[in-house]
């Protein structure tokens, strides 16, 4: 029976591998659970345990050798090929994540985009034309698409999503407000920023003065 990996632990991989790659581009060509754990905030303990579920990757009293690692972990998370992409929702964000040029250089490369204004239609971006979302389904048949975005209002987004598996697509990346419904062959990573700035005012609101106040409030009871 496989060992099911907990979700926490992939997304931890693709760090590891950014501070690997940086490390080897250093010239580095040993780095210890102790020292990469101190540059990301990982305990030691929790890199080799995250580790362990795929192998042995270094010896104890030697540490990980750099460019070894960060192979094996390209190849776990599939980053030694190429992907296939497309960008639904071309308003501001869609617009960045076409502009964006750090996508190719890592191996994903958006091959479609599509709108639903007839007023962005037609326009090129990054050497996209963009496409009617009403025509989505015809244009991705037949064509191996790996993962969708989607950056559209949620009002929307479900049906686009449903769209999107129809063609074939597996993965998506939802920047919508929603929780969509997938078929379970499907991974959804939804990207919410305003739920992740909720979360991160848990921290702050201690520190914080409340109902407009510079300060603590001198008035007596």
């Amino acid at each position: 029976m496989p060992i099911e990996i907990p979700d926490v632990v992939i997304d931890r991989l693709p760090i590891y591998a950014r501070a690997l790659t940086a490390l080897e581009r250093s010239g580095r060509d040993v780095v210890s659970s102790q020292e990469l754990g101190a540059q990301l905030g990982v305990t030691p303990a929790q890199i080799r345990k995250d580790l362990s579920y795929f192998g042995r990757f270094g010896k104890q009293g030697r540490g990980y050798n750099v460019k070894r690692l960060l192979e094996e972990l390209h190849q776990i998370l599939g980053l030694d090929r190429t992907w296939r992409m497309v960008v639904v929702g071309v308003g501001q964000l869609g617009h960045a994540v076409l502009s964006y040029g750090g996508f190719a250089p890592q191996g994903f490369n958006i091959i479609e985009a599509f709108d639903a204004d007839p007023a962005v239609v037609g326009t090129t971006i990054a050497d996209l034309v963009i496409k009617p979302v009403s025509e989505m389904r015809a244009t991705l048949t037949g064509q191996h698409i790996d993962i969708g975005i989607v950056a559209v209002p949620a009002a929307s987004a479900q049906q686009v999503i449903d769209g999107l598996v129809e063609s074939g697509v597996k993965a998506i990346l939802n920047y919508a407000p929603i929780a969509p419904f997938v078929p379970k062959h499907v991974h959804v990573k939804d990207i919410d920023p305003v739920l992740s700035l909720q979360s991160m005012t848990f921290y702050l609101k201690g520190d914080q003065p409340s109902n407009g106040q510079v300060g603590p409030s001198t008035q007596q009871p």
